[in-house]
């Protein structure tokens, strides 16, 4: 069943104790296709501007099942761009630049052909421009957003009343603390699941994560990676694989948002984020092969079962 992602394209600058790469491809889309395309087809919705290398749409589309029919280049615009450093723990990291480019413009558009999809995922932006990614996609089974701290103060009118519309909602633990003012991890989760959403899945870094469900909570640890070059995206390909994982089994509503198989789900995504912070921008993934993918699956299943 078709799975769509919109969120951003971008040209990221990364510094980390381990080196640093300039102009690399980056943002939310990215990283999260990339993810979603080993469990089966994605589209991705976003744009970018005439400065985006060609060799990067290149890279996306070297990924079997990524379409990219919905990436509009802006002839005059330019490619949102990101810098940033992060600390020698590698949990903390601060933004040395921001240039929004065309994501200060209007909204990508969804084509026509990928109306039918079923399986939605929002990445982070503005949660209007979420909102109408969503109200574009009438046939959707199951839809999932991520959000961030900047749209929980500055839009907050509009990120309530996606909660309303949405399956579930991905953030991590200090934006789920600043949405609802608990700083207990599990109460600030339950208390997002009475704004509308029915999960919530809460990312905690090396600590793995939490998912908070009406019928139960699930906490699975990171897969213990020895070799961490670079965090960034870590989340959206956690997110890619927790959506591909639903999306290729062609899940109803009821069945994806069961607690039993959104824990399966996370697992897989926990387990494609951790080849993906070995290395820069897509370079680990783009290496990755199912084999791979199977065989450490099968080592964190071992390993967190009891």
């Amino acid at each position: 069943m078709a799975l769509i992602c919109t969120g951003t394209i971008g040209i990221d600058t990364v510094y980390t104790p381990h080196g640093h790469r300039e102009k690399i491809l980056g943002g939310s889309c990215t990283y999260f296709a990339a993810a979603a395309s080993f469990y089966g087809p994605v589209r991705i919705v976003a744009a970018a501007g005439d400065d985006f290398p060609a060799e990067f749409h290149k890279t996306l589309k070297s990924f079997a099942g990524i379409d990219t029919t919905g990436l509009e280049i802006r002839k005059g615009s330019k490619t949102f761009a990101w810098g940033g450093k992060y600390l020698e723990n590698m949990n903390s990291r601060e933004t040395l630049f921001t240039e929004l480019g065309v994501l200060g413009e209007r909204p990508p558009e969804v084509p026509a052909a990928f109306a039918d999809s079923q399986y939605i995922f929002l990445a982070n932006s503005h949660p209007g421009v979420q909102l109408g990614m969503l109200n574009s996609l009438p046939k959707r089974r199951f839809a999932v957003a991520d959000t961030m701290d900047l749209w929980i103060n500055i839009a907050r009118a509009e990120l309530d009343l996606l909660l309303t519309k949405i399956d579930g909602l991905v953030l991590n633990y200090d934006e789920a603390e600043l949405l609802t003012g608990k700083s207990n991890t599990v109460a600030a989760a339950r208390a997002i699941l009475h704004m509308g959403p029915k999960f919530v899945v809460v990312k905690k870094g090396e600590h793995g994560c939490l998912l908070v469900h009406k019928d139960g909570i699930a906490a699975l640890p990171a897969y213990p990676t020895e070799t961490v070059i670079d965090p960034t995206g870590a989340g959206d390909s956690f997110a890619g694989g927790m959506m591909g994982h639903i999306a290729s089994h062609g899940m109803k509503t009821s069945q994806a948002t069961s607690f039993n198989v959104l824990r399966e789900s996370l697992a897989h995504g926990t387990v494609i984020a951790s080849f993906n912070i070995e290395s820069f921008s897509l370079d680990r993934l783009s290496k990755l092969t199912r084999a791979e993918l199977d065989k450490r699956y099968a080592e964190y299943v071992s390993m967190v079962r009891v």
